[in-house]
């Protein structure tokens, strides 16, 4: 399965971009990570493939929201009020498996996107 992730870009603070990611096969549960300069990849958030129950990470919560289409195999982000502290490449992930809790971690994912960046100028 690859994974296809792209609508990042360069916004300023407070504006807003939708990131989408296509799974070339099916997929259950899956997410985003993101990556700024010098530090760890981390969690933004996830959803189930079952439920459609989301997971947001506290940094982002209110601002962001993640969905999905189930018969296209995609994800979606939406990421409004955004500030410089968003910046980074964000990664779209996904699991074969059904997670309690969906994708929270590195090692939940089986697959990876290539990432697309997001730059947020103050």
């Amino acid at each position: 399965v690859q994974l296809q992730a792209y609508g990042g870009g360069l916004v300023q603070a407070g504006g807003f971009l939708r990131l989408s990611c296509a799974a070339s096969g099916r997929t259950a549960d899956m997410g985003w990570f993101r990556q700024a300069p010098g530090k760890e990849r981390e969690f933004v958030a996830t959803i189930r493939w079952n439920t459609g129950r989301t997971y947001i990470a506290d940094s982002v919560k209110g601002r962001f929201t993640i969905s999905r289409d189930n018969a296209k195999n995609s994800i979606f982000l939406q990421m409004n009020s955004l500030k410089p502290e968003d910046t980074a490449v964000y990664y779209c992930a996904a699991s074969t498996k059904l997670l309690v809790g969906g994708i929270r971690w590195s090692s939940d994912v089986d697959y990876w996107g290539q990432g697309t960046e997001v730059t947020v100028s103050s």
